[in-house]
C-alpha cells in the first residue's frame, strides 16, 4: 500500500524520477515492516582486478573508500631496450623494460583526491603521495571545469573527452618491471567528501527535502548504479528511512519519532470480526520475524578496505546484508544488531479499526494506540463501511550504545574445546542513573577459559523458557570467594583489608584503581548480596587474585557487610560486560533465568538474587534519642536516598521517593505491636505513652523504616524500652 501511495505522490512532486524514488521508499517501508524473503544488496567486490569492458558501471563514490576502477584508455606497451656489458672478453647483455600509459575511471561524481594506491597487493603509491616505481601520476577530480588530460588529448586528438563529472587517474609511462612486465591489478584509496550525508545528497538531487537521515557511522559508500532510488533501498537496511507527508512534500526521514506523537482514536467493534476481531483490535506477531539480518559484509578500513564480516549476536541463519559501505568493525556490528532488533520489534503487529482518523496520518506515520504502550507505525489502511482498518507495526527507535567488535586478521584460531556456561542473575540497588522505578536486573554470563561464543538467555515462566536474547561473546568476570570475608561496619576505606577470590576464567584480568576512580564507582564487586570496591589487585596464578584496599557495604548493602561471607560465596565484577535483563515482567526472588551455550547439554539456571532491591529505600542511619525533664521521648534519625552512593558535605541528599514518610514501630518488625507514621525524620512520644508502653511491652524495641514509593526499607533499631527504663533508675 505504501508503495502505491508514495509512488503516486513522488510522481506529482518530482515527475518520473520522483515517482521511482517514492515507489522505492514505499517498497522500503513495506519490506521493512512486512518483511521479505531476502535482504541483500549488491555483492561486494574483492578489489582484485581493474576491469575494462563496455557497459560496466562506474561507481559514484562518497567518503573514503577503496576501488579498483575501470580502465577507460590505455596505450600500447612501450618497449625500452638497454644494453650493458661487453668488452674485455665479456658478452654484451640486452635488457628490455616495458611501460604503459593508462587512464582509470574512479568515480562518476567529483572527488577530493586519491591517497594510497595498491598494485598486486603492494603499495604503488604511499600516503605521502610518492610512487614506488617509475612513472607519472595525474589525478582528475571530475569537477565542472575539468580539462582533457594532455597525454590522452595528444593520443586521441580533438575528440578526447574531458570527462567532466567523472574522476579518473592517469598513469604516464608506468614502469612494469616490478609486475612481471604486465599491467598489475590496481586499486585506489579515494577521498570523496563525506559519506554521512549520502541520503541528503540523493534527496537533494531528486528535489526532495530530508530530515534526520544522517549516517554518522558511514565512512565511505560505493554506489554501483541502478538509479538514485537504489541508494535509498541499500541504506534502509542499516539506517532505516521512511516517507512522511509534511506541508505537501515528501520527506525522507530517519529512525526518529516526531516530538508530538498523535494518539489513534479508540477502536470500534464490528459484528463481522474479520479485522481486528469483534473488538476492533488484535495484537499478533508475524511468523519468522526474529529471523532477520544475521550477517553483514562491508568494507573494513582496519583491513585496508577489504571486505569484512560481522555476525549478529544470537544469529542462527538469517539473511546476509551486502552493504557497499565502509564501517569500523564496532560500527558495523552495532548497525547489524540494530537491524536485527528492528526486525524483531517490527514483527509485532497491531490491527486497529476506527471510525475517524486525522487526515494528516497515513502509511509511514508514527502513532500511539490506546491501551498499547510504545509507538506504532502505520503500514496500510483501508476504508470500509464498518470503519477505517489500520495495520500497524511496532516502531523501532534508534539503536542504543555501540557494541565492541574486531575486524579480524588472517590467522587460524587454536582448536579449543567448548566450555560450559556460568550464569548468575541479580538485581542491584539503584545507582542514580536512569529511571529509579525501573528494576536494574542483570545477568553475569561467563565461562571458564576455553572456546565459548556466548549463550542464549531465557526467562523461566510456568515451566517454559521465554527467550530474552543472546549474551554476546564477551564474558562477565566472576568466580567465588577463595576464603572467608569477615564482617565489616562499612564506614570507611579499609586500606589493609584483604580478600582472595577465584575467577572462573583464569585468563581474565582485574585492574587496580586509585581513590578518585573508586569514588567514581570503579572496581565494584558483588560478593553475595554486598557491593565491595577494591583498590589493589595481585594475581597469584590459576585464576586466584588477592584484592586489598576494600570499601565495604556500598549502595546500602551494609547489612550484608555486617554479616560477612563464607568461602564459596559468589563474586561478580560489576562492569559493562553484564547483560541487562528486561525490566518487565518483574520477577522477584526465586524466579530464574536460563542460559544455553554451545557447550551446554542442559540449560544453566540461576535464580534472580535480591529481587526488589532497586526500588527498596535504603536503611536510615544515625539513630538518636533524647528525653526531657518531663519524660517526653524524641526520636531522630538521618534519611538516605536511593542512588546516593556518596555523602556530599553540606548538601542534603535529594529525595527520590514521591513523599517522605516513615514508620516507627514497636516490637517485631514483621508483627509490630504499635505503628506510628511521621512525615519527617523524627517522632515525639509523650511520657504517659512511654509509661503505658513499658507496662504492656516491657523490653520491646523501637525501630524506624522509610516508606518509599514502591517498598519499605529495612528497619533501623532506635532504642529499646528496657534502655529507657534503665535511664530512669537512680
Amino acid at each position: 500500500m505504501a508503495t502505491l501511495v508514495l509512488g503516486a505522490l513522488g510522481t506529482l512532486v518530482g515527475g518520473p524520477l520522483g515517482g521511482a524514488i517514492g515507489a522505492t521508499l514505499g517498497r522500503s517501508l513495506d519490506a521493512g515492516i512486512i518483511g521479505s524473503s531476502r535482504r541483500e544488496g549488491p555483492r561486494l567486490k574483492e578489489l582484485a582486478v581493474s576491469t575494462s569492458s563496455y557497459g560496466s558501471a562506474i561507481p559514484a563514490l562518497y567518503g573514503r573508500v577503496r576501488v579498483p576502477g575501470t580502465i577507460i584508455w590505455a596505450s600500447d606497451l612501450s618497449e625500452r631496450r638497454e644494453s650493458s656489458g661487453g668488452g674485455k672478453g665479456r658478452p654484451a647483455t640486452t635488457r628490455y623494460a616495458y611501460s604503459v600509459s593508462l587512464a582509470v575511471a574512479l568515480s562518476s561524481r567529483p572527488i577530493d583526491g586519491v591517497g594510497r594506491i595498491w598494485a598486486d597487493g603492494n603499495l604503488l603509491r604511499g600516503a605521502a603521495g610518492d610512487l614506488k616505481t617509475g612513472g607519472v601520476l595525474r589525478i582528475h577530480t571530475g569537477h565542472a571545469d575539468q580539462l582533457p588530460d594532455p597525454l590522452m588529448a595528444a593520443s586521441i586528438g580533438a575528440r578526447c573527452p574531458a570527462y567532466r563529472g567523472c574522476a579518473y587517474a592517469v598513469f604516464e609511462d608506468l614502469a612494469l618491471e616490478d609486475f612481471g612486465n604486465r599491467i598489475p591489478a590496481i586499486s585506489f584509496e579515494v577521498f570523496a567528501g563525506t559519506a554521512q550525508a549520502v541520503v541528503e545528497d540523493i534527496a537533494r538531487q531528486a528535489s526532495m527535502e530530508s530530515e534526520g537521515t544522517g549516517f554518522p557511522e558511514l565512512g565511505g559508500f560505493v554506489h554501483e548504479g541502478g538509479g538514485l532510488a537504489a541508494v535509498l533501498s541499500q541504506v534502509k537496511g542499516l539506517r532505516p528511512i521512511h516517507a512522511a507527508m509534511r506541508d505537501g512534500h515528501v520527506i525522507v526521514a530517519g529512525d526518529m519519532a516526531p516530538e508530538d506523537v498523535p494518539m489513534l482514536p479508540p477502536a470500534v467493534a464490528a459484528p463481522d470480526g474479520e479485522f481486528g476481531r469483534a473488538s476492533g483490535t488484535a495484537l499478533s506477531r508475524r511468523q519468522g520475524a526474529s529471523q532477520g539480518a544475521g550477517l553483514l559484509r562491508y568494507y573494513d578500513p582496519t583491513r585496508d578496505y577489504q571486505p569484512g564480516l560481522q555476525r549478529s549476536e544470537g544469529a542462527d541463519g538469517g539473511e546476509t546484508i551486502e552493504f557497499p559501505g565502509v564501517f569500523q568493525p564496532e560500527a558495523a556490528r552495532s548497525l547489524l544488531a540494530g537491524a536485527a532488533r528492528r526486525e524483531w520489534l517490527r514483527g509485532e503487529r497491531l490491527a486497529w479499526r476506527t471510525n475517524r482518523i486525522d487526515p494528516a496520518l497515513g502509511p509511514g506515520s508514527i502513532v500511539r494506540a490506546p491501551g498499547h504502550p510504545g509507538l506504532w507505525q502505520i503500514t496500510t489502511w483501508e476504508w470500509r463501511d464498518t470503519g477505517i482498518e489500520l495495520d500497524l507495526a511496532r516502531y523501532a527507535p534508534a539503536a542504543g550504545a555501540s557494541q565492541p567488535a574486531d575486524g579480524g586478521a588472517a590467522w587460524s584460531p587454536p582448536d579449543r574445546l567448548p566450555v560450559e556456561t556460568r550464569l548468575r542473575a541479580f538485581e542491584l540497588p539503584w545507582d542514580g542513573t536512569g529511571q529509579n522505578s525501573v528494576p536494574q536486573r542483570y545477568a553475569a554470563v561467563s565461562a571458564p577459559a576455553g572456546r565459548w561464543g556466548g549463550a542464549m538467555l531465557y526467562r523461566e515462566s510456568a515451566d517454559t523458557l521465554v527467550p530474552i536474547g543472546h549474551s554476546g561473546p564477551q564474558r562477565a568476570v566472576g568466580g567465588i570467594l577463595a576464603e572467608a570475608l569477615p564482617p565489616s561496619p562499612g564506614l570507611r576505606l579499609e586500606a589493609t583489608a584483604r580478600v582472595r577470590v577465584r575467577l572462573d576464567d583464569y585468563e581474565a584480568a582485574l585492574e587496580p584503581a586509585g581513590l578518585d576512580a573508586i569514588a567514581r564507582g570503579s572496581n565494584r564487586l558483588l560478593i553475595g548480596g554486598e557491593i565491595v570496591q577494591f583498590a589493589q589487585c595481585e594475581p597469584e596464578g590459576n585464576g586466584i587474585w588477592q584484592l586489598c584496599g576494600l570499601l565495604r557495604g556500598r549502595g546500602g548493602t551494609e547489612i550484608e557487610a555486617l554479616a560477612g561471607h563464607e568461602p564459596g560465596a559468589p563474586v561478580t565484577l560489576l562492569d559493562d560486560r553484564l547483560v541487562p535483563l528486561p525490566a518487565y515482567p518483574y520477577p522477584g526472588d526465586g524466579d530464574r533465568i536460563a542460559a544455553i551455550g554451545a557447550g551446554d547439554d542442559e540449560p544453566v539456571l540461576a535464580e534472580i538474587e535480591n529481587g526488589g532491591r532497586t526500588c527498596r529505600p535504603l536503611l536510615p542511619v544515625h539513630p538518636r534519642s533524647e528525653q526531657d525533664a518531663l519524660g517526653n521521648l524524641t526520636l531522630r534519625w538521618t534519611r538516605r536516598a536511593r542512588g546516593g552512593w556518596s555523602w556530599p558535605d553540606g548538601v542534603e541528599q535529594p529525595l527520590v521517593e514521591q513523599d517522605e514518610l516513615y514508620e516507627v514501630g514497636l516490637g517485631d518488625p514483621d508483627r509490630p505491636a504499635r505503628i506510628w507514621a511521621t512525615p519527617g525524620p523524627q517522632l515525639v512520644l509523650e511520657a504517659g505513652e512511654i509509661a503505658a508502653l513499658g507496662e504492656s511491652d516491657e523490653g520491646a524495641a523501637l525501630w524506624v523504616r522509610q516508606k518509599g514509593s514502591f517498598a519499605v526499607s529495612p528497619p533501623l533499631h532506635l532504642i529499646s524500652l528496657s534502655t529507657l527504663a534503665e535511664r530512669k533508675m537512680p
